[in-house]
């Protein structure tokens, strides 16, 4: 199966007031350049690049997490220590940065210790080389800040100028990963991402474990692509878990049973099982309290229930050897 992967570049629908910055210059080069029959796009800045923006914003709310303090006693103890420690959060994140730690923020953080749970209980169930894909913002600490087995290799798909910047500042703080794993980048606008997955060493006939948190997507078409290639690559009975904007369902979030049943239509058309997990369950599991409020993402643990294409592959390589060995057997009875 060949399939590449499109994306765009924020994680919902921009506005054409937030493209508009992204295609031109200013007025002048951009009468200049149209006078000769042409134009030039903008070169992108740390300051109007909204992928790197929206990945410094988690990364803020993972550095708020982390420093959380029980200082206030009329809040019970449980609720104010941190659900997770992100020693690199603060590379990326500027000294004056104020974020806003109530409901969206809680429920990311929430939504982020439920993932690090679900990697590390997985991984640490699975024999021999160890495969874990994180679908992310470009800024994602795991493999550095988790407690990875021996044997892990991790492939990061994410936007590729934030992921080099973000690898730049953790280098500048010593960051490291765990001895005898492995840690390798697949930029987003690769044209095949299926293709470069299997030229760094991704093996689809054995186990591995997907995860996505932050990487922008804009269309429902760009999340087929991304279900598509997961169907193809994860070997059957392997999970794919993590966070998806709310908007990707047609429905919307507001009403849970149709969400549901769309969730569960997508899903399952690309062969997996899928479960919806309700942000306050996972709070409550946790000893924290969430108040109620809109977030608009979806937190899902997939099932593959297809074989992937490099099983499927092999099978068919095995039956022809037979069929041919039968052949064979058959015309020396003759």
């Amino acid at each position: 199966m060949q399939c590449a992967l499109k994306f765009a570049c924020s994680a919902a629908p921009p506005s054409s007031a937030s493209i508009a910055p992204l295609l031109f210059s200013n007025t002048h080069n951009k009468k200049k350049k149209l006078r000769n029959g042409c134009s030039i796009r903008a070169e992108l800045s740390d300051d109007n690049d909204p992928l790197l923006q929206a990945a410094i914003n988690s990364a803020s709310l993972r550095f708020h997490e982390t420093h959380r303090q029980g200082k206030q006693k009329k809040i019970p103890p449980n609720s104010l220590y941190p659900l997770f420690i992100d020693p690199y959060a603060g590379c990326f994140v500027s000294t004056h940065t104020q974020m806003d730690m109530e409901t969206k923020a809680k429920q990311y953080c929430i939504a982020t210790k439920f993932i690090d749970d679900k990697l590390l209980s997985t991984v640490n169930h699975m024999d021999g080389l160890k495969q874990v894909v994180l679908l992310s913002d470009g800024m994602d600490t795991r493999p550095y800040r988790l407690n990875w087995p021996s044997s892990t290799i991790m492939f990061d798909i994410s936007p590729l100028r934030v992921f080099q910047k973000a690898a730049e500042k953790l280098d500048g703080v010593g960051a490291k990963i765990p001895q005898r794993c492995l840690f390798l980048h697949v930029p987003l606008e690769t044209p095949n991402i299926q293709e470069t997955l299997v030229t760094k060493g991704f093996n689809g006939t054995r186990p591995s474990v997907w995860a996505i948190q932050g990487l922008p997507l804009m269309t429902l078409v760009s999340f087929e692509e991304i279900l598509l290639t997961v169907s193809g690559m994860a070997m059957k009975g392997c999970l794919f878990f993590g966070e998806l904007p709310a908007w990707l369902a047609e429905t919307g979030i507001g009403n849970k049973s149709s969400t549901k049943k769309w969730i569960n239509n997508i899903f399952m058309s690309y062969g997996f099982k899928v479960d919806m997990i309700s942000y306050d369950e996972v709070a409550k599991r946790l000893s924290k309290v969430v108040k109620p409020g809109d977030y608009e993402k979806i937190l899902f643990v997939a099932e593959q229930l297809r074989c992937s294409d490099d099983q499927m592959e092999t099978w068919r390589k095995e039956l022809q050897r037979v069929d041919e060995d039968g052949d064979e057997e058959g015309f020396e009875d003759l």
